[in-house]
């Protein structure tokens, strides 16, 4: 009897350890700054179900989008936070916006489009609630699992800018760096620590997507420090008979339109485009990550994961700050201007249908 009730006693330990390891695992991550998992639990609960809705009918017909807006949002939240500034058509005096941005050559205007869709599809289910930011940000996210990648929380409640920063764009990770011109870029990013498995796990988005010739000119010239496959490199001197051709290449030659760990891969048989990707197999202290996210691509998913999370907040507006812009490439100004893009609003969904 003494026995069965110590058995029992065992049993009943091991399942609640158990129960609470695996809640443990599937706890979200922190967040920071004044955002939440239930922002628009109320005011907008569909909002989710809307952006990945749009985001399948549009990959399908287009899946080089889904790199594109991913892209997007890295680009935004590099300059100035996840603030959608990217989106903001060029305001005086510079007459610059971010995207006339040598480092944001590439942006494609089909995925800025997917994004005021989006905006225009929600603002018309719910009301003008939800922020361009945080369309960004949900669509980046679905640009990863809708091809193949983990799914992963997105904290919302982000506000759009009322400026953008042209000067900041040159503090976007650059394809030239060496691997600790890539880690210092992250590091000065202010607002989260970005350790160096973040930093290669996040560097795994080139899995999928183009790039342009001048993104990679050291590569075709001899000029980058990292070593190179010379089939791959005739290719790329195939695709890019000079260093300004308007011709794209494909950033992973495995599979192009899929979010998987074949670019770590590609890494090992020094096949990456970029210097600033294939230098991460040079140097020991990436190596290993490389090696393990090439050998295990749920590790990869689940760092990549997280490191994203930990991007989606970086210096975001929230409460008062900014505001949720009527369009995403203009800022709101007074009522009049407010009515008349609401009007416009209505007629851009009308015209969908």
């Amino acid at each position: 009897m003494a026995n069965s009730s110590l058995y029992s006693f065992l049993f009943l330990s091991c399942l609640v350890l158990a129960l609470a390891t695996k809640a443990q695992s599937q706890a979200k991550p922190p967040i920071v700054n004044g955002l939440s998992w239930s922002f628009y639990e109320s005011s907008c609960p569909s909002v989710e179900s809307i952006v990945t809705k749009h985001l399948k009918s549009v990959f399908k017909k287009d899946p080089g989008q889904a790199p594109g807006l991913l892209r997007i949002f890295f680009h935004d939240c590099f300059v100035q936070g996840c603030d959608a500034s990217i989106l903001l058509d060029a305001i005086p005096p510079s007459n610059q916006s971010e995207r006339d941005s040598r480092s944001n050559v590439g942006i494609r205007p089909e995925a800025i489009k997917t994004i005021d869709d989006i905006r225009a599809l929600v603002h018309k289910k719910c009301g003008r609630v939800v922020s361009c930011a945080d369309i960004v940000a949900l669509a980046g996210r679905d640009a990863v699992v809708l091809t193949g990648g983990p799914s992963f929380p997105v904290p919302l409640g982000r506000r759009d800018s009322l400026t953008l920063s042209f000067a900041e764009t040159g503090n976007l990770p650059s394809p030239f760096n060496n691997t600790a011109g890539t880690i210092s870029t992250f590091a000065a990013q202010k607002g989260q620590k970005f350790d160096v498995t973040d930093v290669v796990a996040l560097s795994g988005a080139h899995t999928f997507g183009l790039s342009h010739c001048s993104s990679f000119s050291d590569r075709l010239s001899g000029k980058s420090p990292a070593p190179i496959d010379q089939t791959l490199l005739k290719n790329l001197k195939t695709t890019c008979p000079s260093s300004n051709s308007p011709n794209t290449a494909n950033l992973d030659i495995r599979t192009p339109n899929k979010f998987d760990n074949k670019y770590y891969i590609n890494l090992m048989n020094r096949q990456g485009v970029f210097t600033s990707d294939q230098d991460l197999f040079s140097v020991a202290q990436t190596k290993k990550l490389v090696q393990s996210f090439a050998l295990d691509e749920k590790l990869f998913f689940d760092k990549f994961a997280n490191a994203m999370i930990k991007m989606s907040q970086l210096r975001v507006l929230t409460g008062k700050q900014g505001e949720i812009r009527a369009k995403c490439n203009v800022r709101n100004s007074g009522k009049k201007s407010e009515l008349a893009s609401v009007v416009e609003e209505v007629f851009e969904v009308a015209q969908q249908f």
